[in-house]
């Protein structure tokens, strides 16, 4: 007699790992941050359909020995509305595009990634300057004049003399205030 439960015939995979969407790493330290999940033990990072997500295998507390759930009746709301048709027991492949199970292949990846962005960033640049060029040498030309270039000003000329290195109220000499706000006095 074989049961009509898939349940009954399963080893509960399902109850054995979770996956969180997170966010996509756009910068070295994001990176870095996902390289360190990927040192810990039974985590794994996959991307699917462009979004990333954080895999852990961990056992439910609540699957008993025989992989039925010891809590069923109280179970979580993901836990009712999950349903034997995408069930993991069908086996079958993946969606995941790519799948991380170790820092350096996240690493390997993500300095690709970062280098790819750079290059993409430059060449944007460039065309951009490049159009700039071309439409300014479009444009009749003005005659320009020459501005001035100011010399640099040492922190108490811009600050004036009543301020300049003066008392902040409090008689201890090492900054300025100005309506609630301590600046340091730089000497030139």
């Amino acid at each position: 007699m074989t049961s009509s439960c898939l349940c009954d015939q399963c080893s509960a995979l399902c109850c054995r790992y979770f996956v969180l969407e997170i966010d996509k790493p756009e910068t070295r330290r994001a990176y870095d941050d996902i390289r360190w999940y990927l040192i810990h033990e039974n985590v794994l990072v996959l991307i699917e359909k462009k979004k990333w997500y954080l895999g852990i295998y961990s056992r439910c507390k609540h699957l008993q020995q025989d992989n039925r759930c010891g809590i069923y009746e109280t179970r979580p709301k993901i836990c009712r509305e999950y349903s034997t048709d995408n069930c993991d027991y069908h086996g079958g492949e993946y969606d995941w595009d790519i799948l991380f199970s170790s820092a350096e292949q996240l690493e390997k990846y993500g300095k690709e990634q970062l280098a790819e962005e750079r290059a993409k960033a430059r060449k944007k640049s460039r065309k951009r300057r490049s159009g700039k060029r071309e439409a300014s040498s479009e444009k009749k030309k003005k005659p320009t004049t020459r501005r001035r270039r100011l010399p640099k000003l040492r922190p108490s000329l811009m600050l004036g003399p009543a301020l300049a290195g003066g008392r902040n109220g409090n008689g201890n000499g090492r900054g300025v205030s100005m309506r609630g706000m301590s600046l340091p006095v730089l000497r030139g």
